[in-house]
């Protein structure tokens, strides 16, 4: 019976957990989204409020045990100067979770985990992948990307989960998500026998 087990496992032993809960923990706090499994995503959202809750005390003794956990001088900065400042008023609950469904590969439910009052714009994969965007598409992203930060959170969240997906929604109906080119099938090139 698993009487008072308090966390998961993960499928790794402790000092590979604890690392990878540490980087996770940085990825979340400088880029303020992630997209994990879900019980990562779930064993996270503990150690990054916590973590949270250490930089709302401002004293050297939490800033060093926050150090202790991040060890990146950037993001602890940041996390003093600004997402302390941010979250001053909020008596915790700092992250949300929003599941993204199976992965394509071995159906492991992912989710996207993000700080709640993010900041950050969301960036597309196509243009991650490109490097670069079209003018024109780039200022149709930044209209899409003011235009979810005007909406109200959930729609926001609703739509990066669309983007995450590769979904199109068209009047309240869910399409399929779209499929890329490599997946498709190609036919094979027809031979001409009439010689």
């Amino acid at each position: 019976m698993r009487h008072r087990i308090q966390q998961r496992k993960l499928g790794v032993v402790t000092k590979h957990r604890r690392a990878m809960l540490r980087n996770m923990t940085t990825s979340l706090l400088r880029e303020e989204r992630l997209v994990t499994t879900l019980p990562r995503a779930k064993e996270l959202r503990r150690f990054a409020e916590k973590v949270i809750t250490l930089s709302k005390r401002e004293g050297l003794h939490a800033r060093r045990q926050a150090a202790a956990i991040l060890r990146d001088r950037e993001v602890l900065s940041n996390l003093f100067e600004t997402l302390s400042g941010r979250y001053a008023e909020r008596p915790g609950g700092y992250t949300r979770i929003i599941r993204l469904g199976p992965r394509l590969g071995d159906g492991a439910e992912m989710a996207l985990v993000e700080l709640v009052d993010s900041t950050k714009p969301i960036r597309s994969e196509k243009s991650e992948a490109k490097g670069k965007a079209k003018p024109a598409a780039a200022a149709k992203g930044a209209a899409a990307d003011q235009s979810a930060a005007a909406e109200p959170s959930k729609g926001r969240a609703r739509k990066l989960v669309d983007k995450l997906k590769g979904f199109q929604r068209k009047k309240g109906k869910k399409s399929k998500p779209a499929k890329p080119d490599k997946l498709r099938k190609q036919q094979p090139p027809q031979v001409d026998d009439a010689k």
